[in-house]
């Protein structure tokens, strides 16, 4: 795993996303293992052994937004340090996705929109945090409403024109991702979004993934600011000896790192919870305990 923070996402096909998974692979100094949660119907698997690259697949039918977050802790304790969600479109708008969650909140009170957000979003938000939290390389694809409009030719001639006019998800997702990219049907890749300056308003051809993607973001990840390895606090959290007292300092900490959101399974049940959460639930466990 890097010792910096930083996540890149590219929005549209599977392939981009594929091959950014593979090259910050191919960057480091060792293979690192990868799994991505898969929902396109198994293509990823179509890709082990290119380049020699392998990789773990989680197939998921289902996409209920609480399932990614538990993929999510079940691949951070295991130690994958790259995680590839192909696609994150579909825990918006697939099988028990987001709306789908909506929908069957709405009809629970009558048709109230309102009272079906109010049960969705923090389902939705819930998962963007584990994403952001996730103690590894995160890479997301998400698939794009695709709108036609006429552009001039190099004839002078109006033609159709497929453009992706923006990701299928819930609006605005893209700013929560430090690099964000579109690719379109001739392998043209566009940077709408990068924090990574190098990568700023970039238009790759047909993109070289090694030299012209992960050079530039992992010299750019190098040179950020060490992040502490949650296995530590994970390790405070779990201690014997833990007090109410040291638990406190440690969610402290942890909040101050911006990383009360990791997500973990939990120790004892082994469902999906986040460090937060479950340094407060011991905490509070700790002080009944005393009275």
């Amino acid at each position: 795993m890097s010792s910096r923070s930083k996540r890149n996402q590219p929005v549209g096909d599977m392939f981009p996303g594929m091959t950014d998974a593979d090259v910050i692979i191919k960057g480091r100094a060792h293979k690192l293992p990868k799994r991505p949660p898969k929902t396109e119907r198994g293509a990823a698997s179509k890709y082990v052994g290119i380049n020699g690259i392998q990789f773990d697949v989680l197939q998921m039918q289902r996409f209920d937004p609480r399932d990614l977050v538990k993929a999510l802790a079940a691949a951070a304790q295991a130690g994958y340090e790259v995680v590839l969600v192909d696609s994150l479109s579909h825990f918006w708008k697939g099988t028990d996705g987001t709306l789908e969650q909506v929908d069957k909140a709405k009809s629970r009170y009558g048709g109230n929109s309102f009272a079906g957000w109010k049960e969705g979003t923090p389902m939705q938000n819930e998962m963007i945090d584990a994403l952001l939290s996730f103690p590894g390389h995160v890479v997301v694809t998400m698939r794009s409403h695709t709108e036609w409009v006429l552009q001039e030719n190099d004839r002078g001639r109006k033609e159709p024109v497929a453009m992706g006019m923006r990701a299928e998800q819930r609006k605005g997702v893209e700013y929560e991702f430090d690099v964000v990219g579109a690719m379109d049907v001739t392998n043209t890749l566009r940077i709408l979004k990068s924090r990574c300056p190098a990568l700023h308003n970039q238009v790759l051809e047909r993109p070289d993934g090694s030299t012209d993607i992960a050079k530039p973001l992992l010299d750019w990840l190098n040179d950020g600011v060490a992040v502490t390895d949650p296995s530590a606090w994970i390790d405070a959290a779990t201690a014997p000896d833990a007090t109410a007292e040291s638990l406190l300092a440690t969610y402290r900490d942890v909040e101050s790192r911006g990383a009360l959101a990791t997500p973990l399974l939990h120790p004892q049940t082994g469902e999906p919870t986040n460090l937060g959460d479950f340094i407060k639930e011991r905490g509070t466990a700790l002080k009944n305990a005393q009275r």
